[in-house]
C-alpha cells in the first residue's frame, strides 16, 4: 500500500533520483542538467513551513513526490503555490500523482493557500490528464518561454482555485 507522508532529510537521494528523471526525460522541466544531492539540501531548505515537500513510499521506497513552491515573494501572491509533482518512471500513470496531489491539497489549504498554479510542457499529456482529473484548469501557453536543448519550448500554465471566495 502507498502511503503518502511529509518528506524527511534522509528522503533526499529518492527525491534527486527522481527529479533528476524528469529532468532526463525532457518531460517535466526546462532544468537539462542533473542536480547532485547539495542542490537538493538547498531546495529542501527552502521548503519549510508552508512549502511542504510530501513523498509517496511503497514498501520502503520512495517512488513519487510533490512539493508545493513559493510562486511570488510580494504579499500578494502569498496565498498562491506553485506545484511540483515526480513520479519515478516506473510508476508513472498508475494513481500516484493522484494521491500526492489529494495530499498536497489539503496542505495547502490548512497552510492558507488559495489557488495552486503549475507549469507543464503543453506535450505533457499524462501530466495534463492528472491534473485536468483533479480540477485544474489551461490558462494558457507561454511561446518561446525557455529553451530546452537548444530549441525553444512552449509552456503551458494551469491553475486550481481550492478556496473559493464568495
Amino acid at each position: 500500500m502507498v502511503m503518502i507522508r511529509e518528506a524527511i532529510i534522509k528522503d533526499l537521494e529518492s527525491i534527486l533520483n527522481i527529479y533528476n528523471q524528469g529532468i532526463e526525460d525532457r518531460i517535466a522541466t526546462l532544468e537539462a542538467e542533473p542536480k547532485d544531492i547539495l542542490y537538493m539540501k538547498e531546495w529542501f531548505e527552502q521548503h519549510k513551513g508552508r512549502f511542504k515537500v510530501i513523498v509517496a513510499e511503497l514498501e520502503g521506497k520512495i517512488i513519487g513526490w510533490s512539493s508545493l513552491n513559493l510562486y511570488n515573494n510580494r504579499c500578494a501572491y502569498a496565498g498562491v503555490a506553485d506545484l511540483s509533482v515526480y513520479i519515478a518512471r516506473e510508476f508513472r500513470g498508475k494513481g500516484i500523482g493522484s494521491l500526492l496531489l489529494t495530499e498536497i491539497e489539503k496542505f495547502a489549504k490548512e497552510n492558507d493557500f488559495h489557488k495552486i498554479v503549475l507549469f507543464t510542457f503543453p506535450f505533457n499529456k499524462l501530466g495534463q490528464g492528472l491534473y485536468l482529473k483533479k480540477g485544474y484548469r489551461e490558462v494558457g501557453i507561454f511561446k518561446n518561454q525557455g529553451i530546452l536543448d537548444g530549441k525553444y519550448v512552449d509552456v503551458m500554465a494551469m491553475e486550481k482555485l481550492i478556496v473559493q471566495f464568495k
